[in-house]
C-alpha cells in the first residue's frame, strides 16, 4: 500500500495503461499466445518502459487476475440469505449477465486462465472461490429443504448460472455470428430468456 501511495501521477497512469493494454492482448490471445512486445505496442510504450513497471509478462497477468477475482466474487457476495430465494437467485443471474455485458475481456481472460489449468489462480479457486461457493450453495440448499424453491443440486445450479451468463462474453464471436452484434437489445433478450428458464427451474 505504501508503495502504491508513493507512486507519481505519471507512474500510476502508465501502470493503468499497461494493464489496460495487457487485458486487451491477453483476452484475445491468452497468456501463452501473448508477448511483452504486443502489450508494449498496444500500450504505446517501449518494451523497456513496460519492464520498468512490471518485471515480466507473468507479473502483469497475475496482477490482472488478482483484481479480476475480487470483481468476479462480488455478485455472489451480494446474495442475501434473508432475502426471497427466487428473487435472490434471479438477481444473482442478472448480475452475472451484466458482468458479461460490461466486462467481456475480463471474462475471456478468466476463461483462458481456466482452460490452461488455472496455473496462476488455482490457489484462489480452491480457497476463496470454493469457500464462497460452498457458503452460498449451503444457503440455496437450505431454501430447498424449507420448500421455498424446487429441489436440485445447489452447486450445479450455480455452475449453470456461470456457464449460461458467461457464454455471452466468452463466445461473443459465435453469438454475433448467429444473431448479429445487437448490443443492449441482445442482452435484454438474453435476460428475459434466462429469467424464464431459471424461474421455471426454481418454481415448485
Amino acid at each position: 500500500m505504501a508503495k502504491q501511495q508513493g507512486r507519481t501521477r505519471i507512474q500510476k497512469k502508465n501502470r493503468t495503461t499497461i494493464l489496460e493494454a495487457a487485458l486487451e492482448v491477453f483476452s484475445k490471445f491468452g497468456f501463452r499466445g501473448s508477448t511483452l512486445d504486443q502489450i508494449a505496442k498496444q500500450a504505446g510504450l517501449s518494451k523497456p518502459n513496460v519492464l520498468y513497471y512490471f518485471p515480466s509478462k507473468e507479473a502483469i497477468h497475475t496482477e490482472l487476475l488478482s483484481c479480476l477475482m475480487e470483481t468476479w466474487l462480488d455478485p455472489l457476495l451480494d446474495m442475501d440469505a434473508n432475502g426471497d430465494p427466487k428473487t435472490e437467485i434471479l438477481a444473482y443471474m442478472r448480475r452475472k449477465l451484466q458482468m458479461s455485458r460490461d466486462f467481456p475481456r475480463e471474462s475471456r481472460l478468466f476463461a483462458n486462465e481456466i482452460l490452461q489449468g488455472a496455473p496462476h489462480i488455482l490457489g484462489e479457486l480452491k480457497g476463496e472461490l470454493k469457500d464462497l461457493t460452498d457458503e452460498k450453495a449451503a444457503i440455496i440448499s437450505g431454501w430447498m429443504d424449507q420448500g421455498l424453491i424446487a429441489k436440485s443440486n445447489a452447486h450445479h445450479l450455480l455452475f449453470s448460472i456461470w456457464s449460461l451468463t458467461q457464454h455471452y462474453a466468452d463466445f461473443e464471436v459465435q453469438v454475433c455470428a448467429v444473431l448479429g452484434c445487437g448490443g443492449q437489445e441482445q442482452y435484454q433478450q438474453a435476460e428475459e430468456y434466462l429469467d424464464a428458464l431459471f424461474t421455471k427451474l426454481l418454481s415448485i
